[in-house]
Formats: structure tokens, C-alpha cells, sequence
């Protein structure tokens, strides 16, 4: 009777082991977006924004891991602010990865190129730093600005992804800026509607990254 329960116990054991050995393995992933108004969710809620999407996204993938996505968007930012911001937000949730989606305003106030792209830069070395992986998610400028402008700021998104060999999201609102029926009536800001898309261009470039 006495090595019955000794057996039964170490089944026990076992067993319990076994239950939770997948957990043990499973990791929790943060992921930072650090943006503006077109991540802050400007006309709309938090919950409705594509950053709020993005969690439910990776929340449905099957992924082993336990990923969190923490908005630290803030309506108006530029990429000075940003920098500004970024290591207190590193020293308090420690992020996996950073979404950057910076420098819309600084273009729609005429800042030099030069300037927002230093900002950027800093902003990626300074997480990488820290121990985080990044994406740079490009923005484009409404036709309107002139094609001097326009055309080198575009570019650098791409250019500071090769630079520091990051990943890269061409444009965020890709099927979005050119949809009358997306976009608020101001033209800059993406609708409620949009913000699907918007997660569809974000996922589509980077959960190769996030995804066993």
C-alpha cells in the first residue's frame, strides 16, 4: 500500500508538472507605440484606436506569447516631444518593441527634414539602447505642401529603417489617406472606420516579427 501512494503521488506530481509546463515558457511582450494624433485616436476613444485593435489582434493570433500594447500616444506630438518623453516611458514598462509613428506634425509646421529626421534617429537608438526591438511606421504629407517638401520627408521613414536596420511600415494609412469615406473632415485624421485598415498595414509588414 505504501509504494501505491508513493507511485500515485509522483503521477501526481507529473501530471501537474506537465499542466504547467506550457505556461512556463510563454513570455509577456510589451510593445510601446509611441505616436500622435493619428494613434491617440483623435475624434474617438482610446478603445477604438488601431494601437486598442492591435492588442485584440494579437490577443486572437495564437501566439505563445502574451503580448500588451501600451499606447503612449498623445494628440499634437511632435518628434522633439517624443524624445522628450521616451525615457521615462522605456524605464516604466521596459517595452519588447517600439511603434514609432512620429513626425506628422512636425512636417505640417514646416520643421526641417534634417531636424525630424536627428529626432527619429535618437528616438531608435535610444530604445535599441534599451533593449528593444523597432518599427518606424511612415507618414505621408498631404500633396498640398509641395513636392520639395513632401517627397524627403517620405523618404526618410524608409531611410532611417535601412539606416539602423529596423523594421518598417511604408505608410500607415495606406488605402486609408485616399478614401474620402476614411478620413475625418479635415483630411488628416482617419475615422473610426479606418482604423481596421490601419492595424491590416501594420500587421500585414510586421507580425512575421511578433508571430512564431
Amino acid at each position: 500500500m505504501g509504494q501505491f501512494f508513493k507511485i500515485f503521488t509522483l503521477y501526481c506530481i507529473s501530471t501537474v508538472g506537465l499542466l504547467w509546463a506550457p505556461t512556463a515558457f510563454s513570455k509577456e511582450q510589451t510593445l510601446l507605440v509611441i505616436g500622435d494624433s493619428l494613434s491617440a485616436g483623435y475624434g474617438m476613444s482610446l478603445e477604438q484606436a488601431w494601437p486598442a485593435l492591435l492588442q485584440d489582434k494579437l490577443d486572437a493570433s495564437g501566439s505563445s506569447d502574451q503580448w500588451r500594447v501600451i499606447n503612449a500616444s498623445v494628440s499634437g506630438e511632435t518628434t522633439q516631444g517624443g524624445v522628450r518623453r521616451l525615457p521615462a516611458l522605456l524605464n516604466q514598462f521596459q517595452p519588447q518593441w517600439v511603434l514609432l509613428e512620429l513626425g506628422a506634425n512636425d512636417g505640417l509646421r514646416g520643421y526641417p527634414i534634417a531636424n525630424i529626421t536627428a529626432n527619429l534617429g535618437q528616438i531608435i537608438v535610444q530604445s535599441q539602447a534599451a533593449g528593444a526591438k523597432v518599427a518606424v511606421l511612415g507618414i505621408q504629407l498631404p500633396p498640398n505642401y509641395g513636392a520639395r517638401y513632401t517627397a524627403p520627408f517620405f523618404a526618410q521613414y524608409a531611410a532611417l529603417a535601412k539606416q539602423y536596420k529596423i523594421a518598417l511600415v511604408p505608410f500607415i494609412l495606406e488605402n486609408v489617406a485616399v478614401d474620402s469615406e476614411l478620413m475625418q473632415g479635415d483630411g488628416l485624421h482617419p475615422t473610426k472606420a479606418a482604423q481596421p485598415v490601419i492595424v491590416d498595414n501594420v500587421w500585414q509588414h510586421l507580425s512575421e516579427y511578433w508571430l512564431p
